[in-house]
């Protein structure tokens, strides 16, 4: 072939120029790594050589250094994106040098940081407000410290801030106000400090907040209404002067600590319906008026203390009570009658402690009957007979005849709450141990993480795979032998797919893209830029790419596209399966999920653009080697843009009314295609039209209002047993949710991701899951990514 001298000319510029451009690429990342590590350096220098931080020196590699407990260094496009220092200094400062001002000024260096953790590191002095410089801040842990003062009010300007956790310091002064200008902030954790005064009304204001921790403080005063906090979920203002009224809260809560306290309220009714309720400690305060016995059966109720106060009743033998109640403590109230046989059943497997009350017991220390009823009149729970004996006829009259009413209404709730407790002792679980004795004090690491508490950019640059990098054209003929029939994988409308070793050794998916017009590599800048972003724990992620461009005007013919190669086969492959060895246990195919539900919000959110529309179907989910899901097939601009129609390569014709939907809702077509997923999962079966979509949507949704067993029934038969009905009926009522027609309607991506981790959460904590799954199988794949 001949060239002319023009051509080669350019030719050789645009050589030139991809010299040049990485030259100054490398000379860049030299100059950026070289003052992340000077940075790094000064501050192990500056928290005085931990025993965490022993192993850095002028040749550590911060962006490949090996993580543990104590040490974590996590880079996202060679810049520090998460800081994690954990020491031992729990009972000692730092010496008298440390200049906490120094060490906040270095820090402050590492602009790029969105999750900063120093943990029991004796840092001390008040926390200078430039650490608001740190602008990309998500998550703020100095736990274990010896900071005092304020919390510096410049963190108000940190509007990415999820997790701010100050426990075990000694900040002092009054509570912030201006915590309702955080409007992502979700965590909240001040334990153990020296706060004082009362909590502003604004903390109401904060819409996102699912964990408010404040124990062991010196706070005091009457609570905020709460009941604006809809996501409100952990509770815990132990060991305060909070009171004299119940604070008005949400249904949502799961754990709720109010103990040594100053609460001299009754406990209201609606608080016997917040069915997610698990841990409630409400000791040592000065509560009166009635017990409601509807506490004890409670679906989700596993711990519940209420002694030490002036609580008032009757127990009866045959009240109902959860079956899971691992911790109950009746304890030094004024309650009367017998003890329950469901609690006195359950004794030997868990802790019932009811001393100090004037029950019909001869164990633990019972008072006598007229000591509840004096007691009672004593803080004027019940009316003392002599106030009332110069009471007129009209009065009294009307006082026996609302008696009678009462009586009778009693009786009926009794009758009532038999009933409901009999339902509940036929369809009762095996006994489950989900919070123990200490369990309100340890949330903290598990808030950490949940995907719930923490944005997706804490997962990045975790991915576990090699840079991002440009391939030559010879080093892809080699990883398929020059492209041979046996590397062939399979072939769609955007080109063919193959299986390739690279010269170390690891395997890879190569798909070859060819070009139906003339685009100059200047084209595929920016879509290039985006598939280098798309690395992510649950993505079938991008290694590189390689251009074949033509000599004679430099436009690029092939484009080939490198991804991770994903041995073991889809995620329908792994639940419609006769083979027992490839059907997953319940609580893996939650796991699945999640893994699927974090891939969709990293193309959502973790990049820019994001990715939508991605028409995700159960096939187009491939399982790694450790059952991890990965989302395989997704929508790239690179390839639309070339004119092609995507094409769908599944057996299903299942369409949905989003998919003609407007911009405004352009993230919802994946929610629905999620549900779709979701429903496989639950149902063990193939979901092929829209028909058969609605049809199970709709089963799943009248299951809904069955009992357990109702529920149980329509779930696949591999594992129908290994379920926890709450952990089931929470992914059913996401599931339908996600399915319904209008799009505006669907949940969004994080409320699906928080629901699957709570029916997880559930799961795990029941410890009966089905071990239907186990072995290690290696399967050739089936899925192609991208299809």
């Amino acid at each position: 072939m001949v060239f002319s001298f023009q051509a080669l000319l350019v030719f050789g510029d645009l050589l030139l120029n991809c010299m040049v451009e990485k030259v100054l690429d490398f000379v860049q990342l030299e100059q950026l790594q070289s003052s992340h590590s000077q940075t790094l350096l000064r501050i192990q220098q500056l928290l005085n050589f931990p025993a965490a931080l022993s192993n850095w020196n002028n040749d550590t590699d911060f962006c490949n250094t090996d993580s543990n407990s104590s040490l974590s260094v996590v880079c996202y496009e060679d810049t520090i994106t998460q800081l994690h220092i954990i020491g031992e200094r729990r009972d000692s400062p730092l010496p008298r040098n440390f200049s906490i001002n120094s060490f906040v000024t270095t820090l402050v260096r590492l602009p790029s940081l969105k999750v900063l953790t120093l943990v029991s590191l004796g840092i001390w002095g008040p926390l200078p407000g430039k650490i608001a410089r740190l602008s990309s801040l998500e998550i703020l842990n100095m736990s274990s410290n010896f900071l005092y003062g304020s919390i510096p009010q410049e963190l108000s300007s940190l509007k990415s801030l999820q997790t701010l956790i100050f426990d075990n310091n000694m900040l002092a002064e009054t509570f912030p106000p201006w915590l309702d200008s955080l409007p992502a902030l979700t965590v909240l954790s001040l334990k153990n400090n020296l706060f004082n005064g009362s909590l502003p009304n604004s903390l109401g204001n904060v819409e996102n907040l699912r964990a408010l921790s404040l124990s062991h403080n010196h706070l005091y005063g009457v609570l905020p209404d709460f009941s604006r906090l809809k996501n409100l979920q952990v509770l815990e203002l132990d060991d305060n002067a909070f009171g004299p009224q119940f604070p008005q809260l949400g249904n949502k809560l799961v754990t709720l600590v109010l103990r040594n306290n100053r609460f001299r309220d009754g406990i209201p009714a609606e608080l016997s319906s917040y069915y997610q309720l698990k841990r409630l400690d409400i000791s040592s305060n000065a509560f009166v008026g009635p017990f409601p016995p509807g506490l004890l059966s409670l679906p989700s109720i596993t711990y519940l203390n209420i002694s030490g106060n002036k609580l008032t009743g009757m127990l009866f033998e045959n009240l109902s009570c959860n079956s899971e109640l691992d911790v109950v403590d009746l304890s030094s109230n004024l309650l009367t009658g017998s003890l329950p046989k469901c609690l006195v059943s359950n004794s030997s497997d868990s802790t019932f402690l009811y001393a100090r009350n004037c029950l019909d017991s001869a164990n633990q220390n019972q008072q006598p009957q007229p000591f509840c009823h004096t007691e009672a009149l004593a803080v004027g729970i019940l009316p003392e007979r002599k106030k009332h004996r110069q009471v007129s006829k009209v009065v009294l009259s009307l006082g026996i005849v609302g008696g009678t009413l009462g009586g009778v209404a009693l009786v009926l709730l009794i009758f009532f709450i038999v009933r409901r407790g009999n339902a509940r002792i036929k369809t009762k679980n095996p006994p489950t141990r989900l919070i123990s004795e200490n369990a309100a004090s340890g949330y903290t690491s598990k808030l950490l993480s949940d995907a719930r508490y923490i944005s997706q950019t804490k997962k990045l640059g975790a991915v576990g795979l090699p840079s991002y990098r440009s391939f030559s054209l010879e080093e892809i003929e080699a990883a398929t032998n020059y492209f041979d029939t046996a590397s062939l994988m399979g072939e769609d409308s955007y080109g063919k797919m193959y299986r390739g070793q690279l010269k170390n050794g690891s395997v890879v998916a190569i798909r070859c893209v060819e070009m139906t017009k003339k685009y100059s590599t200047q084209n595929f800048v920016n879509h290039i830029e985006l598939i280098s972003k798309l690395r992510h724990r649950h993505l079938v992620s991008a290694i590189g790419h390689c251009f074949e461009c033509s000599l004679d005007d430099s436009s690029v013919n092939k484009v080939f596209l490198v991804f991770e190669y994903v041995p073991n086969g889809t995620l329908r492959d792994w639940i419609c399966d006769e083979n027992v060895r490839k059907c997953l246990s319940w609580s893996q195919r939650i796991g699945a999920a999640i893994g699927v539900t974090k891939g969709i919000q990293f193309l959502h959110t973790g990049i820019v653009p994001g990715v939508y529309s991605n028409d995700l179907k159960i096939e187009d989910v491939l399982m790694d080697q450790n059952l991890v899901a990965k989302i395989s097939s997704y929508h790239l601009p690179l390839l639309s843009n070339m004119g092609k129609v995507r094409h769908g390569n599944s057996s299903s014709g299942l369409k949905h009314s989003s998919n003609n939907k407007s911009v405004k809702h352009e993230d919802k077509s994946d929610i629905y295609d999620l549900g779709v997923i979701l429903l496989e999962l639950i149902l063990g079966r193939q979901i092929k039209t829209e028909n058969d979509a609605d049809a199970f949507r709709d089963l799943l949704q009248a299951s809904l209002g069955a009992d357990e067993e109702g529920r149980r029934n329509v779930v696949d038969t591999a594992i129908r047993k290994a379920c926890l009905d709450q952990s089931l009926k929470t992914m059913m009522e996401i599931c339908v949710r996600c399915m319904v027609k209008e799009p505006e309607d669907r949940p969004s991506i994080e409320d699906v991701l928080w629901n699957l981790q709570f029916a997880s959460q559930v799961q795990d904590a029941w410890r009966v899951d089905s071990q239907s799954s186990e072995g290690s199988p290696g399967s050739e794949s089936r899925g192609l990514p991208f299809q």
